[in-house]
C-alpha cells in the first residue's frame, strides 16, 4: 500500500496540471463566489457548504480518471500479478490522494478563514478535518465508479449521476428540513449531506457535536473503498 501511494505521488509530482487542479482550482472557485456575493451574508451562509462541496467534486473527477488510466494502460494488471491485493492497491491510491486532499483542505480553509473572511464559531481545526474527510469521500467515490467505466468520458459521465444529486439535496440550495418529505429521506442517505451538516455545525456552534456526521462520513469512505476493491477489474477491454 505504501509503495503504491509513493508511486502515485511521484507521478503527481511530474504532473503540474493535476496538482494545480487539486490545489488551485478550489481556491479560485471559492474566491470567485466570494467576489460574486461581495463577501456578504449570502457567502457567509453558504461558505461552509462550499468548502465541503468543491474538494469532493474535484477529487472525484481526478481519482476516477487516474484509476481508469491505470487499468487501460495495463499498469493495474501488472501490479496485481505481484503479491498486492485490490484493497491494498485502492488503499495506496486513497493514501496518496489523501495527502493531496489534506494539502487542498488546508489551502482552501486558510483562504476562507483568512483573506475571504469567513467567520466560524467552532474550532477552525474541525473545519479542516471535515474538508479532508470530504476530499477523501470524493477519492473513495471516484475509485468505486472507475470500476464501471471503460473510457475517461464514461468516468466523467458518472458525475451527474453520483455527485450532482448530492449537491442538489445536501442543503446548499434549500435547507434539508424544508425539502419535500421524499427528497429529505433521500438526502438522509447521501454522504455529502452529512459533510455539509458538519460544516454548518462548526460555523454556528462553539462546541459542535460532530460525532454522528463524522462517523457517517468515515463509514461511507471505508465502505466505498471496500466495494471498489471488490468490483475492480484488472484491465479494461
Amino acid at each position: 500500500m505504501i509503495a503504491t501511494a509513493a508511486r502515485v505521488l511521484r507521478q503527481l509530482r511530474h504532473d503540474p496540471r493535476t496538482v494545480a487542479m487539486i490545489l488551485v482550482v478550489p481556491c479560485v472557485l471559492l474566491t470567485l463566489l466570494w467576489w460574486i456575493y461581495d463577501g456578504g451574508p449570502t457567502f457567509t451562509s453558504i461558505g461552509p457548504a462550499l468548502l465541503a462541496l468543491f474538494p469532493m467534486i474535484i477529487m472525484f473527477l481526478i481519482t476516477s480518471i487516474a484509476t481508469l488510466r491505470e487499468r487501460r494502460s495495463g499498469t493495474l494488471e501488472r501490479l496485481l500479478t505481484l503479491p498486492l491485493s485490490r484493497f491494498s492497491f485502492l488503499g495506496g491510491y486513497a493514501l496518496a490522494f489523501g495527502v493531496m486532499a489534506t494539502a487542498q483542505a488546508l489551502l482552501a480553509s486558510a483562504l476562507m478563514l483568512g483573506p475571504l473572511g469567513l467567520e466560524v464559531q467552532g474550532p477552525w481545526a474541525l473545519l479542516v478535518l471535515i474538508a479532508v474527510l470530504d476530499s477523501l469521500l470524493g477519492v473513495a467515490l471516484g475509485l468505486f465508479v472507475s470500476a464501471f467505466a471503460n473510457t475517461e468520458f464514461q468516468a466523467v459521465q458518472f458525475m451527474p449521476a453520483i455527485v450532482l444529486p448530492q449537491v442538489l439535496l445536501c442543503g446548499l440550495l434549500v435547507p434539508r428540513a424544508e425539502l419535500p418529505r421524499f427528497l429529505e429521506v433521500v438526502s438522509n442517505v447521501l454522504p455529502l449531506s452529512y459533510a455539509v451538516d458538519a460544516m454548518n455545525e462548526v460555523a454556528r456552534e462553539s462546541a459542535p457535536d460532530l460525532a454522528p456526521p463524522l462517523a457517517v462520513l468515515v463509514a461511507f469512505i471505508v465502505g466505498m473503498l471496500a466495494l471498489g476493491s471488490a468490483t475492480l477489474r484488472r484491465r479494461t477491454p
